[in-house]
């Protein structure tokens, strides 16, 4: 018997997040003992963009640290899930795009390190959607939209970005810009209000929009998750705050 499952959207931050014990990371445990277990997961990760529109069908996928410069440790991490070529074929059958069927990527740090909090034992099969960098967020979100039918079937969709994700002015031992925090607050209020409209159409939110969301690519998992809200549902702000100055941990539950 399969469970209609939430979708989720998780602020992911730095990939130290896999292997540190903060607010962040235990909200994530938290979550994921908190669900129902999942027949599988599709996730939509910011660090990987493909030229069209891609979904890895690799039956054991590798752990890819897209990522230089920290300790060892997170260097030693393994996130060993499944695949599931079936999954695959499925959201390619689902989306109205052509969809390859990529076998060389694998398990970036937006999907892991997220993962291994969420389901520690590494149990459920794992695809990666990636996202088409050819696509306006209108698109985005209404391709997000025909992934519906995944919720019935007990596929947990999983959006790993950041609302606010400005790395050119990050600070690490200051309080958040006045800008990112104004902006995350702002986000916060449309999620609540169900504005898809003004969180698709973020551009149009000013100096405070272009400050906190330079390039779009930790932004758009957002709409993945928004765009599968049914009727009568209400988000779940389950993670929140703007670390290092511009990098907002906002992390949503709907359903």
């Amino acid at each position: 018997m399969t469970h209609k499952m939430p979708v989720l959207f998780i602020g992911h931050g730095s990939p130290m997040n896999a292997v540190e014990d903060n607010e962040f990371s235990r909200a994530w445990i938290q979550m994921g003992q908190s669900i129902p277990r999942p027949t599988a997961i599709l996730c939509i990760s910011a660090h990987w963009e493909t030229p069209g529109t891609s979904v890895t069908s690799e039956e054991n996928p590798r752990t890819i640290y897209d990522f230089f410069g920290f300790p060892p440790e997170l260097y030693q991490q393994r996130y060993n899930a499944p695949g599931d070529p079936a999954l695959a074929k499925t959201v390619a059958d689902l989306v109205p795009l052509p969809v390859k069927a990529d076998t060389s990527w694998g398990l970036d740090h937006g999907a892991w390190s997220v993962l291994c909090r969420l389901f520690p034992k590494a149990d459920i099969p794992v695809v990666q959607l990636g996202l088409n960098q050819s696509l306006t967020p209108e698109q985005h979100y209404d391709l997000a939209r025909s992934l519906r039918p995944l919720r019935d079937q007990g596929v947990l969709i999983l959006g790993s970005g950041n609302m606010v994700h400005n790395l050119r002015v990050m600070r690490w031992n200051a309080g958040a810009f006045e800008w990112a925090a104004q902006f995350d607050s702002q986000l916060k209020n449309w999620i609540d209000e169900k504005d898809h409209t003004a969180l698709v159409n973020y551009t149009r939110a000013g100096q405070a929009a272009a400050l906190s969301i330079p390039t779009n690519e930790h932004y758009l998992p957002l709409l993945y998750t928004l765009a599968l809200q049914d009727a009568g549902e209400q988000p779940e702000h389950f993670a929140e705050g703007v670390v290092f100055g511009s990098i907002s941990m906002r992390s949503l539950r709907i359903g």
